[in-house]
């Protein structure tokens, strides 16, 4: 939030830097994001006086003698038409720094450096300013607009600088407003803490008002909804004049970053700033019905905002209507049919404490946000509800833009805008923050809160401004005395049950972490996604209606549509990954996530889902394919120490010949293969992709299994290459299980060749294996390894009716 020194020294005698003053807001728990200089560009620039202006002939520029206050006066050639003698206008030195703006003098280019110069022969020591090139606006100063010299004031001393003159020496602190505090949502939130850190006395703004005898007569407030709305105040303003702001306001609205509207619409901005309460003004000639009615929107009913966007609204969504129609999307933004117009002449003022969830949601689903939504969705207090409308009337009154009548019109659930007593245990406040405070420090900065404390024994009693509505027990209070009191004042210390312990991962940790570094040496990256994904995401997988992917668990206040449920599959955002990729000019890679599906026992929830880890492998590019990702695959279960089994599978999103499941002794644990080819097409995927999922949740009961040690053979090892002939439907996995299994010195089986051709016929298929032959504690005899193929080749025979290929 913007909060310029200027404008808290209204509420607040600060007689310390700003430097300082950044430190202290930091100390109590205010973090100034950056500290601006609003002029801190500009130098070298002061007051002159022009003594002397004479054109130059057939020309539109001037030769002036300007005094600066040091001496003889120095010459300044000038092409402003508003330059003459007898004027003071900036004048930036030789040396000065400026702005450069472009040929339509408007537009900011940079920063430049005044230099002497020569014009049409005329030497030219210095240059005389516009607003534009001082940075300052319209809003800022009466006349920077102007499209020539900026004139300054006929009491502006000659030579001295004109930064306090047009306000360039002020500074603005962006403060980041933490969401417990929305109190501080304002100037004077702000003032109020500063007061307190500084200890020095904060001023009231003026809320004093008088009420003429103008009565809206027969006028009615109905609130439908009070949990939506717990406080609405409408307050009538006859004989408005619409016109200017005053300088002072327009100014301060510019240095927050709000341009001066009219001084109506003006009074409502500012007040959004001082005091941190949304307001609206509608214009009474357009409210029907003589009547305000605050409820939920009826089903498809529509509203046009005042940026000129219809909405199509839901009982979800709170809105204020007159006798017949919406004129406003309630704590988000007024409607076009009752804005302020420059005829305007009657004026309701509304302030309002909305719910802040609901204020959010609606803002959210509409797409639509404004300050307003801003500040509501942080949260209002009623305090602020009824200062702001005071102060409201009393600007209306200063301004003299109209008459405050007597119609005000306040509905509430009751709830009190007083202090509200409390009750706590200075033992139990200590107890929290480990030190011992002194009572009398205690008091002191509760004191400067506004807390008006006192204390009896171990008994603080306290009085809660109803603007603190993050007050709530002791714990409370102990951090609003620690952060007074400095968190320099904490000694470290154990906890009293605390252990020192060697620290270090858990086996499941570990496991994960070989995990992730066995697939990195394969060349693949890690990526990380949402937890959440889109309903469309599942769909994109064509998956049954009943599948176990779509029983997914939905978010009541998602942050959009595309992350509105619970992932129970990890493939769709691998799948967005490699096609992202793709689209960013990597045509290769492969990519791993180790991530959590969320798995429902019941919708709705009655109990929490299960957190099932899951490891998702991707893999895109031309030189990738589905053994590729087999041989990642493979390589995950070696560092786990076991063996995955892979079998012919078929999947939805999956090329029906290219899909395996795959199975750990017995236990389904995964799948992988090629994506579709049309699911490739509608992510405008160039090259093929392929992905694989394994829930390593199945597998966390290895995870204790110890590496043996195997010593390496005293004898060589023999291979044999095994061309086998079998029907098409048989599985890779299916002959290298059978070869394992039909001989116990077999320690390798390595697919090198598949064949499909008339040769074996077109039913057949040809799949070409190496088999290593490792030795025990004997070499093999002289035809051993031939009868162990010739076992292999029995034992395929009588499982697959396969043979060897001749």
């Amino acid at each position: 939030m913007l909060v310029p020194l200027s404008w808290l020294k209204e509420y607040v005698d600060i007689d310390v830097t700003p430097e300082v003053l950044e430190e202290k807001l930091f100390g109590c728990g205010f973090e100034v994001e950056e500290r601006k200089e609003v002029g801190k560009d500009i130098s070298g620039v002061v007051v002159g006086l022009v003594k002397e202006c004479d054109p130059i002939p057939e020309t539109h520029l001037h030769v002036c003698k300007v005094d600066l206050g040091e001496g003889e006066p120095v010459q300044i050639c000038c092409g402003a038409d508003n330059v003459c003698a007898g004027k003071k206008f900036p004048v930036a030195k030789v040396g000065a720094q400026v702005y450069a703006t472009a040929k339509d003098h408007v537009t900011i280019e940079g920063v430049m450096k005044i230099g002497k110069g020569k014009l049409r022969g005329y030497d030219s020591f210095g240059m005389l300013c516009s607003g534009t090139e001082l940075g300052v606006s319209e809003d800022m100063y009466p006349g920077a607009g102007y499209n020539g010299l900026l004139v300054l004031p006929d009491d502006a001393v000659v030579g001295s600088d004109v930064k306090p003159i047009l306000g360039l020496d002020d500074q603005i602190f962006d403060i980041s407003i933490t969401a417990n505090r929305p109190d501080c949502q304002s100037i004077y939130g702000i003032a109020r803490e500063v007061a307190a850190v500084l200890e020095k006395p904060l001023k009231t703004p003026d809320l004093s008002y008088t009420e003429s005898g103008v009565k809206k007569e027969g006028f009615k407030v109905t609130v439908e909804d009070p949990d939506l709305c717990p406080r609405y105040i409408a307050h009538y303003v006859s004989d408005v004049k619409i016109g200017e702001s005053p300088a002072w306001m327009k100014r301060r609205l510019a240095l927050v970053g709000i341009n001066s509207i009219s001084n109506v619409v003006d009074i409502t901005n500012y007040i959004l700033m001082e005091l941190g309460q949304p307001m609206h003004a509608f214009d009474d000639a357009f409210l029907e019905g003589n009547a305000i009615c605050v409820r939920r929107a009826k089903d498809k009913e529509k509203i046009v905002t005042l940026d000129e966007k219809e909405f199509e609204l839901t009982p979800a969504n709170l809105v204020i209507c007159d006798g017949n129609r919406p004129v406003a999307l309630a704590g988000v933004m007024g409607g076009l049919n009752s804005e302020i117009r420059d005829t305007t002449t009657g004026v309701v003022f509304e302030a309002a404490k909305f719910m802040r969830d609901n204020i959010r949601k609606t803002s959210r689903a509409l797409g639509q946000s404004s300050d307003s939504s801003a500040r509501f969705s942080k949260g209002v207090d009623e305090y602020a509800t009824v200062m702001a409308m005071k102060r409201a009337l009393h600007l209306i009154e200063e301004l003299g833009c109209g008459k405050v009548s007597s119609t005000h019109v306040e509905v509430s659930t009751g709830n009190s805008v007083e202090p509200h007593e409390m009750k706590a245990s200075v033992k139990k406040i200590n107890g929290v923050l480990g030190i011992e405070v002194p009572a009398a420090e205690i008091e002191r900065i509760l004191k400067n809160l506004d807390f008006a404390p006192s204390i009896s024994g171990d008994e603080l009693t306290v009085h809660v401004p109803a603007y603190r509505e993050d007050i709530g027990d002791y714990p409370d209070l102990s951090e609003e005395i620690i952060r007074m009191y400095g968190y320099d004042h904490v000694v470290p210390s154990f906890l009293t049950k605390a252990t020192v312990t060697s620290g270090g991962m858990t086996l499941k940790q570990k496991k994960e972490l070989k995990i992730k570094r066995t697939l990195c040496a394969l060349g693949a990256s890690e990526g990380i996604h949402y937890s959440f994904i889109s309903p469309s995401d599942i769909d994109m997988l064509g998956l049954p209606q009943d599948a176990s992917e779509r029983h997914a668990i939905r978010l009541i206040n998602p942050i959009n549509e595309d992350l509105s449920v619970m992932r129970t599959t990890l493939v769709p955002q691998m799948i967005h990954a490699m096609a992202r990729n793709e689209k960013r000019g990597r045509l290769y890679g492969r990519i791993f996530e180790l991530g959590n599906r969320f798995i429902a026992k019941d919708l709705p929830l009655t109990e929490y889902p299960d957190e099932r880890a899951t490891l998702s492998i991707g893999a895109f590019g031309d030189n990738e394919d589905f053994f590729s990702l087999k041989g990642m695959v493979e390589a995950v279960a070696a560092a786990l120490g076991i063996c995955f089994e892979f079998e012919a599978s078929e999947k939805p999103f999956l090329h029906p010949y290219r899909t395996a499941k795959i199975t750990c002794k017995g236990e389904e644990i995964g799948f992988m293969g090629q994506i579709t080819y049309e699911i490739q097409k509608a992510e405008d995927m160039r090259t093929t992709g392929f992905v694989a999922q394994i829930d390593l949740k199945s597998l966390e009961k290895y995870y204790e299994l110890e590496p043996k040690f195997v010593p390496l053979p005293k004898f060589d090892e023999e291979k044999r290459d095994l061309a086998i002939v079998m029907d098409k439907n048989v599985s890779c996995g299916q002959v290298e299980s059978i070869i394992k299994g039909a001989c116990k010195f077999v320690t390798g089986v390595q697919l090198f060749d598949v064949f499909e051709g008339a040769q074996i016929g077109e039913d057949k298929k040809s799949m070409a294996f190496t088999v290593t032959f490792t030795p025990g504690e004997e070499a093999f005899a002289e035809g051993a390894v031939d009868g162990y193929v010739q076992k292999i080749l029995k034992n395929l025979k009588f499982h697959l009716q396969a043979e060897l290929r001749s």
